[in-house]
């Protein structure tokens, strides 16, 4: 029986360090995704290749249960293929910690809050966002032309120099370029 890890993050900016500390020494080999758990496992490339990896009677081992999905359904999903396979899961922390060889209430109640925990969040982004708006703040980066790049990016073009040469001697995007030409364009046009 080996242990295989899964480590799970949403975004590419969180970091994974605490799952790999916890997996990497007791788990013959641990993949890694960086993407959203409400995905359905054809779209998670990483627990593929974990799932294609992994043999009878070895344990898909993840930190908490959220790690196999926050979504209630393809969480289920994963689970009842992988114990039809005869395939455990190892879960180190959370409420469904311990191994388990089939379904059981702990697990699809720990699926269910996890799914429960994604939609909190995503309503309380929303919330928080909606009374930022309300209060005048607009969300969103800031913008990376101030006045005089847009100057510099206008009167350059007016020249005659390519998008491209403008964008690196500026030090900004080709898109960037395109956008601020764009805007320029739009407001010398008369509304209809």
């Amino acid at each position: 029986m080996a242990l295989i890890g899964l480590v799970r993050v949403s975004t590419d900016k969180q970091n994974t360090q605490r799952q790999h500390d916890a997996l990497d020494p007791i788990c013959l080999k641990v993949f890694e995704e960086k993407i959203s758990g409400k995905l359905s496992t054809d779209d998670r490339p990483a627990l593929l290749n974990a799932l294609s990896y992994i043999r009878d009677g070895d344990l898909l081992t993840v930190q908490e249960v959220d790690r196999l999905g926050r979504n209630l359904l393809e969480g289920l999903i994963v689970l009842n293929n992988l114990f039809q396979r005869g395939i455990g899961v190892k879960v180190l922390e959370g409420i469904a910690a311990g191994e388990h060889t089939e379904r059981s209430l702990i697990l699809d109640l720990a699926l269910a809050l996890a799914e429960d925990r994604r939609r909190d969040i995503t309503r309380k982004t929303k919330n928080g966002l909606e009374a930022a708006r309300a209060r005048g703040r607009i969300g969103g980066r800031r913008p990376v032309v101030d006045d005089d790049k847009r100057a510099a990016i206008l009167a350059r073009r007016r020249r005659g120099e390519s998008i491209r040469t403008i964008a690196a001697d500026v030090k900004v995007s080709i898109g960037v370029v395109h956008k601020t030409l764009a805007e320029a364009l739009a407001e010398t046009q008369p509304n209809e």
